[in-house]
């Protein structure tokens, strides 16, 4: 018996043992988090994210206001540094956190802890901040003492409220708010997903880009008919609005509306007989007290919501209107609608550089409204370099100058789509420059492919499609990384995304840094292809589709967008100028085409070693993996199409001085082993992709026109490359034929079509050398391309133009082009070429495109380019913006008129050589 009870005390005596640090740790797990009374939304938002990682770490988590003494066990203390309560705790710090900005710290706080922020948001991300490093290591840090606070100011992405396509009868960015044309818009579900992601990333802004979206959101009293919406979609669209700029509001996010000027509403622009935009429409009156009206509407329904504004585009390009409408529409529109609420805080307004003269608008609008804000794209429509330079850099040192923010709009992103991107030390040495090279300090950010499909990748799937938000998350995830703070220490961030890698993909860190290195590796290879072979840095050109060997050699032709090469890389050689200086024997500056041809094969070849090594160690997201494995095998086979093109393009530059055919048989090889690459560059994306180019529309011009959605895959365009090296070896056999070196070639005389013209006072004048072409001058022509001969242009007065634009009303009884001459010079009397990269309106017309260039030699003006511009049968008007230009002439629509170079300029070695690949 003794025995027993001694046994049974021996138990009691353990158990008791092992309930009792079992009782010390259950005590240590429960945590109380403490906020103050009445505290901001924010906060609330924060403690939750908070509570549900404590919660997985297990921690037995109660939440109670502050009623003036602490809980005595563990707790978290949630305020404003402004509280005097959180003051009394935070005693007085010597790094006092600015804007957004918070501090943790356990800091002489027995079981205590402390997240004070400077702001709402400060304290948010302090929440979010500690939440993140629980989720790291299952358990609350000690010791800690931490200071923090965003680097730029705004940090933001945008979704376009747009479609890939345009809607029947309707203009460029007009679309309308509704469930047919865009049901995710009335998703919740999604956009808390969405704008949950923003936040975790500490993103603090979001645009949302359409052209005219105020018929969708407000009903103007004197314009009742503007709505472009039913009753029972306007009520939808109240309600989501609403409830996106509410919990945007929590999660520390401004809501920003874009819109594009000058666009009004169908219903509206029917009313008053008037298009919906007009570049080269003058500031009508009721357009312009339509708009700020519907302005007031908008500012005094959503109060909080900022506002971007474009300025170009659908308006005269730079100009006194633009300055005009900024000062006298739309920021009296603002005005007017605090005026209304008895408001005098300024909601901020955003201003684009874009086809505008941004610092002289500033200037007038700086007087008139102090919380302004100004943007610019930061590699045009691409992301190209994080060494810019040149006059591109120069702007946007003078944005950053001018007294107010500076935002850099990473845009597009043309180059990219449709493959993942997703390296982080290219973009941190792009945020680094956005601050050391620009002066600037905010980033707008676009989705990093098919920003016109929102929220859908171009990726094909077998169920349902993928969604950007999950598939790019990297590339959300290192921008506003970089935002918060871009002086991170490369060492470190190789560590921190091996092992973000790592635990996506179940693979241990060597592996994870295997991923990062493919990413890397890749991530070069769009930008350096794009700035020292591309026509432009804008979503004309596609990229990944490749490009034509006529653009490859005579890109000037094709609407060379001078500053890809002049400001959107490291300094460097065009192709044309490298195959000249080799010719001449010259020495070379910067980046050549030879060295980025050389880069890119090893970068490619780098992408796929490293993604094959992670392969076999990938126990997760395999799906996902094999797609981003797949990806890396296209960046090589579009690095080694695009570099062994080159190659052959460098033999057919070469031939352009030597005249000797040896130098074209040298092409064929490269050319033929270009091909091989693009093949199978087809055969990668055919099971895995729906398209390369998100915009499908007449605007992509490069490699190839897009209307309607066609040739917007990889095998749409394999026939063309064939054909294209099937021409190049057909023209080098006839160059080597004696008969064929002799015949010339017929030449397609234009002649004009029946056309009766309205304008009175109009005369004309044989398109002839010695003909004076304006009614004001003297200027007569010294030399024509012989298609001319037979034409009778219009001749106008250059004064005129210059002051009034051009208008030429006119009927047909069959479809007509009309041939416009524009003036090879970027000086301002003359009308520039029609641009795609500022007008998205340049092509409606078919006109986008050179036809003849240096057509025209006239004494002391430059030489002339002729694009044609087409008008269906009827009563038609062509309207060209201020600036000089030739009207030569009106031609039946089916006429031939031939696409090449006259070569009628004194300008160095113009050969055309476009005719060895037709």
């Amino acid at each position: 018996m003794k025995l027993f009870n001694r046994c049974l005390l021996l138990l009691l005596i353990l158990i008791s043992c092992f309930h009792s640090p079992l009782q010390a740790q259950v005590q240590s797990k429960k945590i109380t988090i403490v906020t103050l009374p009445k505290h901001h939304a924010r906060i609330s938002y924060g403690v939750q994210k908070l509570t549900f990682a404590l919660k997985n770490a297990g921690y037995l988590v109660t939440e109670r206001p502050y009623k003036g003494a602490l809980p005595s066990g563990n707790t978290i203390i949630v305020g404003l540094l402004t509280d005097a309560s959180i003051k009394k705790l935070a005693g007085s710090p010597n790094n006092q956190p600015g804007k957004e900005g918070f501090i943790i710290s356990d800091n002489g706080l027995k079981n205590k802890l402390l997240i004070a922020g400077a702001d709402n948001s400060g304290a948010l991300y302090g929440c979010l901040e500690l939440a993140d490093r629980i989720d790291l290591n299952k358990k609350l840090p000690v010791n800690i003492n931490l200071h923090d606070q965003p680097e730029m100011v705004l940090r933001g992405t945008c979704i376009g409220v747009q479609k890939p396509a345009l809607l029947p009868a309707r203009g460029t960015y007009e679309y309308s708010y509704t469930p047919q044309n865009f049901p995710w818009f009335y998703d919740k579900v999604l956009w808390i997903r969405y704008l949950d992601s923003l936040a975790h990333n500490r993103m603090n802004s979001l645009y949302l880009w359409n052209g005219h979206p105020f018929a969708s959101l407000v009903r103007v009293k004197e314009y009742p008919y503007a709505v472009e919406v039913d009753d029972a979609t306007f009520k939808k669209n109240e309600e989501i609005y609403s409830f996106l700029a509410e919990e945007a509001d929590k999660r520390g996010i401004w809501l920003i509306q874009g819109f594009y000027n000058i666009i009004v509403s169908k219903p509206f622009a029917e009313k008053n007989n008037l298009k919906t935009q007009d570049r080269n429409r003058h500031i009508v009156p009721v357009i312009a007290d339509y708009t700020r009206k519907s302005i007031a509407a908008f500012v005094e329904k959503y109060p909080h919501v900022g506002l971007l504004i474009t300025l170009g585009e659908a308006m005269e390009g730079v100009g006194q209107d633009d300055i005009d409408w900024f000062t006298q529409t739309i920021i009296p529109g603002v005005k007017d609608g605090l005026k209304a609420l008895g408001r005098t805080d300024e909601p901020p307004i955003v201003l684009r550089a874009h086809d505008t003269d941004a610092p002289a608008v500033m200037k007038y609008a700086k007087p008139l409204y102090h919380n302004l804000y100004t943007m610019a794209k930061y590699n045009g429509e691409a992301l190209t370099t994080y060494e810019p330079h040149g006059p591109w850099a120069d702007l946007h040192r003078t944005l950053s100058n001018i007294g107010t923010v500076q935002i850099e709009n990473v845009h597009i992103l043309a180059n990219l789509e449709p493959f993942r991107y997703g390296s982080a030390d290219f973009i941190q040495k792009c945020v680094q420059a956005m601050h050391t090279v620009y002066g600037a300090n905010a980033l707008h950010l676009y989705p990093q492919a098919s920003y016109w499909d929102w929220p859908y990748t171009a990726d094909k799937t077998d169920g349902k499609r993928l969604l950007q938000l999950d598939r790019d998350w990297i590339w959300y995830k290192a921008w506003s990384r970089y935002a918060w703070d871009s002086k991170r220490d490369r060492a470190s961030e190789i560590n921190y995304w091996s092992k973000q890698l790592a635990d996506k993909y179940g693979c241990d860190q060597a592996h994870g840094e295997a991923i990062l290195k493919a990413y890397e590796q890749s991530g070069n290879i769009s930008p350096e292809l794009l700035r020292r072979f591309g026509i432009t840095d804008g979503n004309r050109q596609t990229m990944t589709l490749g490009m034509l060997m006529s653009q490859l050699v005579n890109p000037e032709k094709y609407g060379l967008f001078s500053l890809l090469y002049n400001s959107e890389g490291p300094v460097g050689e065009m192709m044309s100028e490298y195959a000249e200086k080799e010719w001449k024997q010259q020495s070379h500056i910067g980046e050549t085409p030879v060295k980025v041809i050389d880069s890119v094969i090893v970068q490619g070849e780098k992408a796929v070693e490293a993604i094959d090594e992670a392969s076999a160690q990938v126990t997760k997201d395999k799906v996902e993996f094999a797609r981003l494995k797949n990806d890396m095998y296209c960046y090589n086979a579009m690095a080694n199409n695009y570099a062994y093109k080159a190659k052959a393009a460098l033999w057919v530059l070469r031939y352009k001085y030597s005249d000797n055919v040896a130098d074209l048989e040298k092409a064929l090889p490269e050319l033929q082993t270009s091909l091989d690459y693009y093949k199978q560059l087809v055969k990668l994306t055919e099971n895995t992709y729906l398209y390369a180019n998100s915009m499908q529309t007449k605007q992509r011009k490069i490699p190839v026109g897009g209307n309607d959605a066609k040739m917007k895959t990889w095998a749409e365009l394999l026939p063309v490359y064939q054909k294209e090296l099937d021409n190049f070896k057909r023209n080098i056999d006839s160059l080597k034929s004696p008969q064929t070196q002799q015949k010339q070639k017929e030449v397609v005389v234009l002649k004009d079509a029946l056309v009766r013209f309205e304008n009175s006072g109009s005369s004309s004048y044989q398109v002839k050398a010695g003909e004076v072409v304006f009614s004001d001058t003297a200027a007569a022509i010294k030399n024509i391309a012989k298609e001319l001969a037979a034409l009778k242009g219009i001749k106008l007065s250059k004064g005129d133009q210059q002051k009034n634009g051009t208008t030429i009303s006119f009927k047909n009884d069959r479809p007509v082009k009309v041939l416009v001459g524009f003036f090879n010079s970027k000086m301002p009397q003359y009308l520039p070429e029609p641009q795609l990269e500022t007008d998205a309106s340049a092509n409606d017309f078919g006109q986008a495109d050179i036809k003849i260039a240096n057509a025209i030699q006239i004494d002391g003006l430059p030489p002339v380019n002729i694009h044609t511009y087409t008008f269906k049968a009827g009563s038609n008007k062509l309207t060209l913006g201020k600036g000089v230009a030739l009207i030569l002439g009106i031609v039946d629509a089916d006429a031939n008129v031939p696409v090449y170079d006259a070569g009628l300029s004194n300008e160095g070695n113009i050969k055309d050589l476009r005719w060895l690949f037709n």
